[in-house]
């Protein structure tokens, strides 16, 4: 099936592409929530117009979410966590947990499927991505630690922005 995106979609296109996809992925999800239309010959007349506008939406979108993203690009949320002598959890890190951690941190309304990573299974330093709009994709740092080694992780954390503040000047 081929289909005119109407809006951006992640993973797929932007607005105004002609993708073609799966007959049940367009049919059930593309079509019924205003994603895209079919791509027949009247609506690709359109495509102009569906990239303009979406550009100008795009535009103030990224324009918003600026101030967000630079918050929380090279921000840093540790946990602790129970391990075993090689280093693996005995559970692990979720980005729901990630997203927990940030919204309370910097009093955001961050959403489950906006953070991009594997659950987190290893101590260690780890990169989230954080996808606030389809441009603006900031970079959180994630250390997982043993319980009990919160000072050597606390001085990490206060290094961090030490260490940028003198690579910006």
């Amino acid at each position: 099936m081929k289909v005119l995106l109407t809006k951006d979609v992640y993973k797929l296109g932007r607005a105004g592409d002609v993708k073609r996809v799966a007959d049940g992925y367009g049919r059930n999800f593309l079509l019924p929530q205003g994603l895209a239309v079919l791509a027949t010959p009247g609506a690709l007349k359109q495509v102009d117009r569906i990239r303009s506008v979406a550009a100008t939406k795009r535009a103030a979108l990224n324009n918003e979410m600026s101030g967000i993203a630079e918050k929380l690009n090279n921000a840093v949320v540790a946990f602790s966590s129970k391990a075993g002598e090689t280093g693996k959890l005995y559970g692990s890190i979720t980005s729901q947990m990630i997203v927990d951690a940030l919204n309370k941190k910097y009093g955001l309304a961050i959403e489950r499927r906006m953070v991009e990573l594997q659950p987190i299974r290893t101590l260690g330093e780890h990169k989230a991505h954080v996808r606030l709009t389809v441009d603006l994709p900031p970079e959180v740092r994630v250390i997982v630690h043993r319980e009990g080694e919160v000072i050597a992780i606390e001085e990490a954390v206060e290094e961090a922005p030490a260490a940028e503040e003198t690579e910006q000047q």
